[in-house]
């Protein structure tokens, strides 16, 4: 099905041999490495989050050729762009509502708030794509269909992965429906086995990615089970240590080298979410396929500073 196809992002990695006669890559000539920029629930850190301004302003930036957003039911079976489970953070609903998880109330009821103080509401999973060119990559992370009861982040045995495909399939088909109505390259992503499972059930072809978060060995055992098109791990997953241990997720990670992994299995590697060039800059080197960034500067192509051209 044409429409499913996922366009890998690119990453320019130029390679040469040195006066030693092996090969050198681009980072250590000097020359630039780009991985693809995607725009985290539209450049969240510059714009109010999943909504369609944020999404407007994301995809006329040259420097992103993907957008990631998240969706979530309602009561009333609409599908909507929003990352939390209640309204308390990301609106100004009342006490008596903030705190309602948001699949127990109906689209009319939170389209009346605004979204971090300004006057965008939250939006319909159809008017944020119809707001997206079909040239931009979509990625739809799978957020929650409407339960409590949910498996995050872990590999799940054959009974109990039976009913967590079964509690998110009726919203993965509405979310399939609702995003193969427009022509834009898809990538559905998801940390539960459950919306994976749901995914390639319905609709094979549809590219995938397993979202890791604090655990190496479950992130590529469910690539390994759904043979994901990309795996998406947080950045200081993938980086070596030098950086400052401020990532998404703590901890001491496996010795594994998640790109050479990847790459071996034919899966991309997109790292989340980036918040500084110095985190762009050691992913790219690393040779990730995608930064999903909070900011558009830290998606512009990298340089690797040489002594000359370093002001001191």
């Amino acid at each position: 099905m044409e429409k499913f196809k996922y366009t890998s992002p690119n990453v320019l990695l130029v390679t040469s041999r040195n006066p030693q006669g092996t090969l050198t890559t681009a980072a250590e000539q000097g020359t630039a490495v780009e991985p693809t920029g995607i725009a985290h629930r539209g450049f969240a850190g510059v714009y109010p989050e999943n909504t369609v301004a944020a999404i407007e302003a994301a995809v006329t930036d040259s420097r992103a050729t993907s957008v990631e957003i998240d969706v979530m039911p309602t009561a009333d079976g609409e599908v909507v762009v929003f990352h939390d489970d209640t309204l308390s953070r990301l609106t100004d609903a009342p006490p008596s509502v903030a705190g309602t998880n948001l699949w127990e109330l109906a689209y009319d009821r939170i389209a009346g708030y605004d979204v971090l103080g300004t006057s965008q509401s939250i939006p319909r999973l159809g008017d944020v794509l119809a707001a997206i060119p079909p040239e931009v990559t979509v990625n739809i992370e799978l957020k929650n269909p409407g339960s409590t009861e949910l498996r995050f982040a872990e590999t799940l045995d054959e009974s109990t992965l039976t009913v967590a495909t079964d509690r998110w399939r009726a919203f993965v088909g509405r979310v399939i429906d609702i995003a193969t109505d427009r022509d834009h390259d898809l990538l559905f992503s998801s940390f539960y086995e459950g919306a994976l499972a749901a995914t390639r059930e319905l609709a094979p072809s549809v590219p995938i990615a397993s979202v890791f978060y604090d655990s190496v060995d479950t992130g590529l055992e469910l690539g390994r089970r759904y043979d994901v098109e990309a795996i998406h791990p947080p950045w200081n997953m993938v980086t070596d240590a030098s950086l400052p241990a401020d990532g998404p997720v703590s901890g001491s990670f496996d010795d594994v080298d998640l790109v050479e992994t990847a790459h071996q299995a034919g899966r991309d590697v997109n790292a989340w979410t980036v918040t500084t060039w110095q985190q762009a800059a050691a992913l790219a080197e690393a040779g990730v396929d995608g930064i999903i960034a909070d900011y558009p500067g830290v998606c512009a192509p990298y340089e690797r500073p040489t002594p000359d051209s370093v002001t001191r």
